[in-house]
């Protein structure tokens, strides 16, 4: 099959790597150049650096909206699209233009986590596994018809970094089974129930402020799944403090109010949730790197009862 790829972060860049050895690629579609790092440069997106090293043609329209995009994916007359992470809307003439239609890669069990972050809202809802499913795009939000699932598990110690690497590799692995059984005609699409779906809403840096009052089972979620972006964050008086890595201990009840710092280890700094005891590991402060506990108290002093948070 001529197979045109449509992606731009690493997650992508896996699978377009496991498609190259045993498919023609006509070409690859990725998101604009981007500035990155600390001299913001304009850089190139981890599938358009794959690409040029094996020498295949990069599109990189602003949008595909326009019918001048349009009439350069149907000059490549492909019989299908590999849709992986792409980063933008592919309308309704777009999705007609490859004979066999556009399949996405995508990174939950549909219909749960339909959206933007479904890596990040699997870890936050606390839910035990995740995983890929190839799907027969269509004009909705990741609302079309199932073609092959694969599951993987979420342990207690993944965080988003973690669990996306997992799934980037799951990904690849399924869409070149998915592909052999759309060349030996043996998919059978199923239809995705509306009524079970959830939304895997856009991370914001606001909803990565840690709430001391929830319970430290919830706060472990959060200190792994904002990691890397847009990372979970507390303070303590008037400055920020990024919580890296952290670990959680159930306790009886604890008089101190939520925030106090309980105690300090070799290991952590133990600060009283609503429920629970939360273990900070990994901080970092504005301008710093990120450091064990007993490290970062060197610099900035922390002790038994102070407070972190807003109040």
């Amino acid at each position: 099959m001529r197979i045109i790829f449509a992606g731009t972060p690493h997650f992508a860049a896996h699978a377009l790597a496991a498609l190259l050895d045993k498919h023609e690629i006509v070409a690859v579609l990725t998101q604009p150049d981007r500035p990155s790092g600390r001299g913001m440069q304009l850089t190139a997106s981890p599938v358009k650096q794959l690409a040029l090293q094996r020498g295949i043609p990069v599109l990189q329209p602003v949008t595909l909206k326009t019918e001048e995009a349009q009439k350069t994916i149907a000059a490549l007359n492909v019989d299908l699209m590999v849709v992986a992470a792409y980063g933008l809307i592919l309308p309704q003439a777009v999705l007609q233009l490859p004979k066999q239609g556009c399949l996405n890669i995508h990174a939950s069990l549909l219909p749960r986590w339909r959206g933007a972050a479904p890596i990040q809202r699997a870890i936050l809802a606390g839910d035990k596994e995740t995983g890929i499913t190839i799907m027969q795009m269509d004009v909705g939000l990741d609302t079309g018809d199932m073609l092959l699932k694969k599951v993987c598990e979420i342990s207690e110690s993944d965080t988003a970094e973690s669990l996306h690497d997992k799934l980037a590799v799951l990904g690849a692995e399924a869409i070149v089974e998915t592909l052999r059984l759309v060349e030996q005609s043996q998919l059978q699409p199923e239809k995705q129930n509306d009524q079970l779906a959830t939304y895997a809403a856009k991370l914001t840096k606001v909803e990565a402020l840690l709430d001391w009052n929830l319970e430290a089972v919830q706060l472990h979620r959060a200190v792994r799944g904002y990691y890397p972006f847009p990372v979970a964050h507390t303070t303590m008086g008037d400055t920020p403090i990024k919580v890296i890595r952290a670990r959680i201990r159930q306790q009886d009840a604890q008089a101190e109010a939520p925030g106090t710092v309980l105690s300090i280890d070799k290991e952590c700094i133990w600060v009283s949730c609503g429920e629970g005891e939360l273990g900070i590991e990994v901080m970092q402060k504005p301008g710093g790197k990120a450091l064990p506990v007993q490290q970062f108290i060197q610099s900035f002093p922390i002790k038994f009862g102070d407070r972190f948070g807003v109040y």
